[in-house]
């Protein structure tokens, strides 16, 4: 176990909720130096932040099984370290981020002139299923953060994100692999996901890798990568989603990068969605069905100013998502394309009916900032 790093300067942690599941009798508080933030919280072991403290986060803080990170709202924690430095929660830890609309909680960059990619970013690994582990609760290896995540538990809960700003993250190892601002790892149900907002991220804004949680009022806003993407099986609903400035797709989702057929399959809803290419590229459409794509229904979603609309490589290319299109199983019903110059959509499949086209609203107000985003973002 990596020893926790302690000075005079050390605050100890207040101890608000248990960081056990079933029995809170051997919870202990935990130390940490917020001048040199990092370490480990093993099980036991509950960490509860000041608020009227800013936390430099000089290299990793894991949290362990059956320990807890509480992180009140104002909390301000400041990123140095690229790759090393990053917040990783494992599977049955539990992680409370407690922001309010007028006081979110915000991990940024510590650099003098911040940029994409100045750290990793957050990390929740969680029990429900994946198709990378198998179709039967086997689980698998996060890409970053070397967890374990996945299993057969979709009600499983890894505590409650709300009112969260996390800034500059995407921190590159290779160009295969990187942190995205929030990665979601197998995931469950029984987590709570809100007000969210991925700002300047070297990689993709908001990642779901499997599971089963719901999220609602997500904003990225300049995504080197793509803004939102989910993958691996992943099964649930987005709601009240704002997308603006996005290098390639604002919404990307696949089945399994190795088999387009993998079990269980992509289920995903997507509601009230503003797309926005903004000013970066947009070179891969307002949304892309790819790597089998899985099942879509995407209800009242806005796509703006990209060259076209949707992207699906040809059947000789990716049978499996094209296939999932000719069988009903990906719905865009209603969607409204605005200054799309090209194709709105590239599928030539059978079915003639899996887009509609209509006057939406999408996140709130169109292309305009939604009522909900005011007061807790940046950049907007």
């Amino acid at each position: 176990m990596k020893k926790l790093l302690l000075s005079t300067l050390a605050i100890t942690a207040l101890l608000m909720t248990s960081c056990s599941r079933d029995d809170d009798s051997n919870e202990t508080t935990q130390t940490f130096d917020p001048s040199n933030f990092k370490g480990v919280l093993t099980a036991g072991q509950s960490l509860t932040l000041d608020p009227a403290v800013t936390y430099k986060l000089t290299g990793s803080l894991v949290v362990k099984a059956d320990a807890t990170l509480t992180i009140p709202a104002g909390t301000r924690i400041e990123a140095t370290g690229g790759t090393s430095s990053y917040i990783a929660v494992a599977q049955d830890a539990l992680i409370y981020i407690n922001g309010t609309e007028t006081n979110p909680v915000i991990m940024t960059s510590g650099k003098t002139n911040p940029a994409p990619g100045d750290w990793g970013g957050l990390v929740v690994c969680g029990k429900a299923r994946t198709n990378k582990g198998g179709a039967n609760g086997e689980t698998a290896t996060a890409e970053v953060s070397d967890l374990t995540y996945g299993g057969s538990d979709n009600n499983d809960s890894s505590g409650i994100i709300r009112y969260l700003r996390i800034e500059y993250t995407g921190a590159a190892f290779t160009n295969q692999k990187e942190f995205n601002g929030l990665s979601l790892f197998g995931v469950g149900s029984g987590t709570t996901v809100e007000y969210v907002q991925a700002y300047k991220s070297g990689d993709d804004g908001i990642e779901f890798f499997g599971g089963s949680v719901n999220a609602k009022y997500l904003i990225a806003l300049h995504s080197e990568d793509d803004a939102v993407d989910f993958a691996d099986g992943y099964s649930g609903t987005l709601e009240n989603v704002f997308i603006k400035d996005v290098a390639k797709a604002g919404v990307e989702g696949s089945n399994n990068g190795d088999n387009g057929d993998a079990l269980p399959t992509t289920n995903a809803t997507l509601k009230n969605f503003t797309i926005l290419k903004g000013s970066l590229n947009g070179e891969e459409h307002g949304m892309y069905i790819k790597e089998g794509g899985g099942k879509w229904n995407a209800q009242n979603i806005y796509i703006q100013d990209f060259s076209k609309g949707i992207k699906i490589k040809p059947a000789a290319e990716d049978a499996p998502a094209n296939t999932n299109v000719d069988n009903g199983f990906v719905i865009c019903n209603p969607i409204q394309f605005v200054n799309v110059a090209g194709s709105k959509s590239e599928y030539s499949g059978t079915n003639t009916t899996y887009l509609t086209e209509g006057n939406n609203t999408g996140a709130g107000n169109g292309a305009e900032t939604p009522s909900w985003a005011q007061g807790w973002t940046t950049g907007l």
